[in-house]
């Protein structure tokens, strides 16, 4: 068996800096520090430099540091935090466990997975373990990676360690030999006296009688041990993935703007991303949910949750694309109140294949693009605004299409037609000459009178830029005119009857003109009047060629 240990280290800390509202508000730029009751029982790498340490009072820290920001050291936070690294290792092997915390009111921070089956598939230890990083790359967690033939000693060695591999356990035993004897649970509750006696090391604990130390530390210590050095079974319960996604981020500072919101809802987002990775599934549909401040509300009768739902035209889980979204939607959004907390949940998901990285563009990647670019407008202007013309079985050009909401298909797909099912074939009592099969040809239409069919060898060009109402076009000696020069006719006529079916009839003759300045443009002449205040032998524009 082949385990990696996932240990971070500066988890309080990493999970306190993502509560802060601003997106300038990095651990690394501000002196962070964490404290319990009383006491500083954690500081990051820029309150450390002035002075700040685990062990000091507020006020001595505040002294040393004046622009310190403090916080609470929260389990439940903690233990939020660890969710998505623990989805992210669901994509790599389905045994996945959590090493349990010493102490019931400290949050664990090392996760484990069990690797060796899945190997072969991901091309060996290092490709893993690159793909690995990649995927909690997002989460922006310092991470110490350990990988060992037992899952407890790649636990204990991953807190002293940040990048170490045992092949097997004769190299996993000198390294757990040098590791403090303060990694063992029992160990770190005897500290003192271990200390007392010179015990040190792992090492120093392996070396002394078993029946002396069971006497004087208990059986735990010793069984703690044996596991971690593969003498003894250690046996893991997998973490099972949740059907559905919920996640909640509470904001260290009130957010007054959307950008403050969106920068906690893009931690969100990015572990949105790793539970459905962890599934290989895709999102058709989202909510933000946004909890204000009830005392800032005006007049205390707004809503204290603001709700908003991102519905995607086709299933994706890519990041950016999911922020640009939610960014352009709350970038509409008037926000009643300052926002305290913030929840993302999704549970409408699509399995699917992960698509395809062609190095040559090639029509499913230009549909997702197009796909993307619907989304991002509708989210923009609304659903409404962005509308997508599809073709009706009409002859008459103002009524050959209609607008409706622009969805995820790029081409309206037909309609299947189901085939029938064959009839039984009957039995006969005996064979008998046969004359073949006769098949009947369905019939013909009804010719209707007044309706004049008319075939043509090859569709005429169409423009695509059609006006709103035909323009009407002055004559000079039957000729028609635009922008007081005569049009001179390149091509037609093309006839078109059509409409008595809906008392709109059109008997027109099509004509591809071309303009002075050299422009195409589309023309009829009406055959029939359009009212009665119009000439039967008027010029109309239907449409330019672009």
């Amino acid at each position: 068996m082949l385990w990696i240990a996932l240990h971070l280290p500066l988890l309080s800390l990493e999970s306190f800096a993502a509560t802060l509202a601003s997106g300038t508000d990095r651990s690394t730029e501000r002196p962070l520090a964490l404290m319990d009751a009383q006491h500083i029982v954690g500081a990051n790498a820029r309150a450390q430099a002035l002075g700040v340490k685990a062990g000091l009072k507020r006020a001595t820290a505040l002294a040393l540091a004046p622009g310190l920001v403090l916080g609470r050291a929260d389990r439940l936070r903690d233990v939020q935090a660890l969710e998505p690294v623990v989805h992210a290792a669901l994509a790599f092997t389905p045994m996945v466990a959590i090493q349990p915390a010493h102490a019931a009111d400290v949050a664990p921070h090392t996760v484990l997975l069990e690797v060796e089956a899945s190997l072969r598939y991901f091309g060996g230890l290092q490709r893993l373990l690159r793909r690995l990083h990649t995927a909690l790359a997002p989460l922006q967690h310092r991470i110490h990676c350990v990988s060992a033939p037992t899952a407890q000693g790649a636990a204990l060695l991953s807190r002293v360690h940040s990048r170490l591999h045992c092949a097997d356990l004769a190299a996993l035993h000198p390294l757990l030999d040098a590791a403090p004897v303060w990694l063992l649970g029992p160990g770190s509750e005897h500290w003192d006296a271990l200390q007392g006696m010179g015990l040190r090391t792992l090492g120093d604990l392996h070396s002394l009688p078993r029946a002396g130390l069971a006497r004087r530390f208990g059986i735990d210590l010793l069984n703690e041990l044996d596991r971690a050095r593969g003498a003894e079974p250690d046996p893991r319960v997998p973490i099972v993935l949740p059907p559905v996604f919920e996640s909640r981020l509470e904001l260290f500072a009130r957010a007054d703007t959307t950008e403050q919101v969106l920068h906690g809802a893009s931690l969100l987002l990015a572990r949105l991303v790793i539970w459905l990775s962890a599934q290989h599934a895709f999102v058709r549909r989202f909510t933000l949910s946004m909890q204000h401040e009830a005392r800032r509300l005006d007049g205390g009768a707004g809503a204290r949750v603001t709700t908003l739902e991102i519905a995607l035209a086709e299933p994706s889980r890519d990041s950016a694309h999911l922020l640009v979204l939610l960014r352009e939607r709350l970038a509409h959004l008037q926000l009643p109140a300052p926002t305290l907390d913030l929840g993302l949940s999704a549970d409408d998901i699509a399995r699917r294949a992960a698509p395809n990285h062609e190095l040559f563009p090639t029509s499913s990647n230009e549909r997702e693009g197009l796909i993307q670019l619907i989304e991002r407008l509708q989210a923009r202007l609304g659903a409404g605004q962005v509308q997508r013309l599809h073709a009706v079985e009409d002859h008459r050009p103002e009524c050959g299409h209609r607008g409706a909401v622009a969805g995820g298909e790029a081409t309206p797909r037909k309609a299947a037609t189901a085939k029938p099912p064959a009839a039984p074939k009957a039995r006969r009592a005996k064979p008998a000459a046969e004359s073949p099969p006769s098949v009947t040809k369905p019939a013909r239409p009804p010719r209707l009178p007044g309706v004049v069919a008319i075939r043509r060898s090859r569709p005429t060009p169409r423009p695509v830029w059609l006006l709103q109402q035909p323009q009407p076009l002055p004559e000079r000696q039957s000729r028609p005119m635009l922008d007081g020069a005569p049009l001179q006719l390149l091509s037609g006529p093309e006839r078109i009857e059509s409409g008595w079916w809906d008392s709109a009839l059109a008997e027109r003759d099509y004509f591809i003109a071309q303009a002075a300045d050299g422009a195409l443009v589309w023309i009829y002449r009406a055959r029939l009047p359009l009212s009665a205040a119009e000439d039967a032998q008027g010029w109309f524009m239907q449409g330019r060629f672009g």
